[in-house]
Formats: structure tokens, sequence, C-alpha cells
């Protein structure tokens, strides 16, 4: 089991450094895309670069605000419910968050399957499977969050915004 977290710790960490990376490379992408243009000779294959690069970074990037609780919640009215009906809403939130993952995955891997012929307009050479593949990995990747948050949730471990625990 240690070394399955280990495994995870360093996936998560790998997951950011992409996703950061990802960023960059789309900002930097359509900058040289923008000034090459200016002095007439544009660079097609910088904004099809920059929006794989986007799709990706936007599936890290969400996992990553998802395992940090970071993500926007309104929670006014659950606040005022009752402990246990706290909980059951929690664990229903995560039951039909799994449910639409689950269907992102399979759909994904529907798309990225009947795309593979597709290719990129400015780069004929890739395929664009490389793109909505992002989908299916960026849904395993929650997917296995929020079943960590749902075990948690079982175990009588709720996490609070900014990733620390209430106990």
């Amino acid at each position: 089991m240690l070394r399955l977290k280990r495994f995870y710790e360093r996936l998560c960490a790998a997951e950011a450094a992409l996703a950061g990376t990802l960023l960059v490379l789309m900002v930097a992408l359509i900058f040289l895309g923008g000034v090459s243009r200016v002095f007439g000779y544009p660079l097609n294959w910088s904004l099809d670069f920059a929006t794989a690069f986007f799709a990706w970074a936007c599936f890290f990037c969400a996992d990553i605000a998802w395992r940090r609780n970071n993500l926007m919640a309104i929670e006014f009215v659950q606040d005022r419910l009752p402990a246990g009906l706290q909980k059951a809403v929690r664990l229903a939130n995560y039951a039909i968050i799994s449910a639409f993952l689950v269907y992102l995955v399979v759909m994904g891997t529907w798309l990225a399957w009947t795309s593979r012929a597709r290719s990129f307009q400015g780069i004929p050479e890739i395929s664009y499977s490389w793109v909505t593949a992002s989908a299916v990995v960026g849904g395993l990747l929650l997917l296995i969050t929020t079943i960590l948050k749902l075990a948690d949730e079982l175990k009588g471990r709720r996490a609070r915004p900014g990733g620390e625990d209430l106990l």
C-alpha cells in the first residue's frame, strides 16, 4: 500500500509539472505565432499545438484543483443541514460525479477512436486523437481523485478547501 501511495504522489507531482509546462508552452506558442505573423511568416501550426496543449492542461489543472478542494462550491444550503444529511449529500455528489466521469472516459475513448483518421488543419501528420485523448486521461485522473475522496468520506475524513483535512 505504501508503494501505491508513493506512486500516486509521484503521479500527482508529474501531473502538476506537466500542467505548468503545457500552460507555459501554450502561451509561448500563441505569442510566437503572433510575432511571426507580424513579420510576414505565419506559423499556422502554432495555434493547433496551443489548442492541444490547452485541452491537456485543462484536464490536468481540473484534477489538481479537485484534489486540493479548490474548485468552486456553493454549500449555503448544505451547511445548514444536519451532519448526517450533509454526509449523504456529499456521497451522492461523489456518486454523480463518478458516473459522469465514467461516461466521459467511455465516450472520450470512442471519440478518440473515431477521430484517429482526422488530422489537425495545420499539422496533417498528427492525428486529432491526441487532443481527444485528453478527455480520457483527464477523466481517469479525475475519477481516481473522486474515488479517493469517496473513500476518505466513508472513513470519516473530510477535506477543506486548500487541501487540509477535517477530522
